[in-house]
């Protein structure tokens, strides 16, 4: 216990003791799976079994349909939930980042090849830009050959952003010049393999697992498009966290933990290991060790920030930004009013702060931030004292300020 925690017998006991989380096989559900696994969660008094769904939709449904308790989901998840636009309208509100980056883009060898030889120079670019995927777009349009497959994970995902904002950037029309898809992630270094899909945006194992089978190229990771962009969060339903507060907060605390634990680089190769050896990923642990690997390290494209720089605060502002990508392709028809109303009920950084007090985490004061003003480390004010913060430059140097209440 440090001098900044609340005690333990002042903390409110959970109202259940026996949970169903749901995960998809992805690198960073490494919080739920560590925090069942090194007993994070025994620790509070739960009882958590982890359900490995095949799909984001998979997630979604469990979820509408009280069949989880609470689960690993995309950012925009819950609010797409909340607004109705996504399966049964369904209020849904996440208190708790659980990663941030860890995503990237991977192409096929052939349309690898072909960016290089109709643009070396912005292939030889770092970041990679779409420059190059511009020049192939034209040429095959001029030869009269069908548009390029690219796939995202579910149509409310950061994957889907990210590779638009990629594309956009390097003047690629994503809806004008591409056959745009879904893909479960597990499914998409099959098919990249297969021939059904040129390139895809998902998160690791899959793209390292592409590159280590010669299938795939990774051509940029989120970090080079939105650094330390939000990636995960742990989300239930309203009406669970109103009938449960107790026990959410306690799931809170116990994925705190293995968050903290996560962030040093000796325990992501025994995190690697937990996730295969136990089935929750079924790729060889090497893969998983290697797309897990801490930053500094030279396989950076799929690194997931899992605490440091306040990693797991809820930020509005981060789901302003992919509201706002949303609204920028014409995907999002909601007023302000609508927005503000749901990104209040849908992001609870008021819940987090009280596990983190709990734990006598340090935490930042406000609940909004802008984005791309910084290119590295920074420090803001926390309710412990200074917060040393990470890059959150975008790419192209764009700046977003939200219109959002601190």
């Amino acid at each position: 216990m440090n001098d900044r925690q609340t005690p333990r017998d002042a903390w409110p006991s959970p109202e259940l003791d026996t949970l169903t989380l749901g995960m998809l096989p992805l690198n960073d559900a490494a919080p739920l799976v560590v925090a069942r696994e090194r007993g994070f969660f025994a620790e509070q008094g739960l009882d958590v079994t982890l359900s490995v769904e095949s799909s984001w939709a998979g997630i979604r449904d469990a979820m509408q349909l009280a069949l989880l308790d609470g689960a690993q989901m995309l950012p925009l998840m819950p609010l797409a939930s909340t607004l109705g636009l996504d399966g049964r309208r369904t209020p849904m509100l996440s208190a708790l980042t659980l990663s941030l980056g860890g995503n990237a883009i991977t192409v096929s060898n052939a349309l690898y090849d072909d960016m290089l030889a109709a643009d070396p120079d912005a292939m030889a670019a770092s970041p990679t830009s779409a420059r190059a995927l511009a020049t192939v777009v034209r040429q095959r349009r001029e030869k009269g050959a069908p548009p390029l497959r690219f796939a995202s994970v579910y149509p409310f995902s950061s994957h889907r952003y990210l590779l638009r904002y990629w594309l956009a950037e390097g003047g690629v029309d994503p809806d004008r010049d591409l056959e745009l898809r879904v893909v479960p992630p597990p499914l998409v270094a099959q098919q990249l393999e297969a021939g059904w899909l040129d390139g895809y945006c998902v998160g690791e194992p899959w793209n390292t697992l592409a590159a280590r089978r010669e299938r795939g190229r990774v051509l940029i990771g989120s970090h080079a498009i939105w650094q330390n962009g939000q990636e995960k969060v742990f989300a239930v339903r309203e009406e669970w966290a109103q009938a449960y507060p107790a026990t959410h907060r306690a799931v809170l605390r116990a994925l705190l933990k293995a968050c903290a634990w996560l962030e040093a680089p000796a325990h992501r190769g025994e995190a690697a290991r937990l996730m295969c050896e136990r089935g929750y990923l079924d790729v060889a642990p090497s893969v998983v060790e290697d797309s897990m690997l801490a930053e500094g390290a030279s396989l950076t494209h799929g690194m997931s920030v899992f605490h440091r720089h306040a990693a797991n605060f809820p930020w509005r502002s981060h789901l302003l930004w992919y509201a706002g990508q949303m609204r920028r392709w014409q995907h999002l028809d909601v007023d302000d009013a609508v927005l503000d109303e749901c990104l209040s009920r849908c992001v609870r950084p008021d819940l987090f702060r009280e596990a983190a007090d709990d734990l006598g985490i340090n935490y930042p004061l406000v609940d909004a931030k802008s984005e791309g003003e910084h290119g590295g480390a920074w420090v803001m004010e926390g309710r412990h004292g200074p917060l040393d913060m990470g890059g959150d430059r975008l790419l192209g140097g764009a700046r977003f300020a939200p219109s959002l209440h601190s």
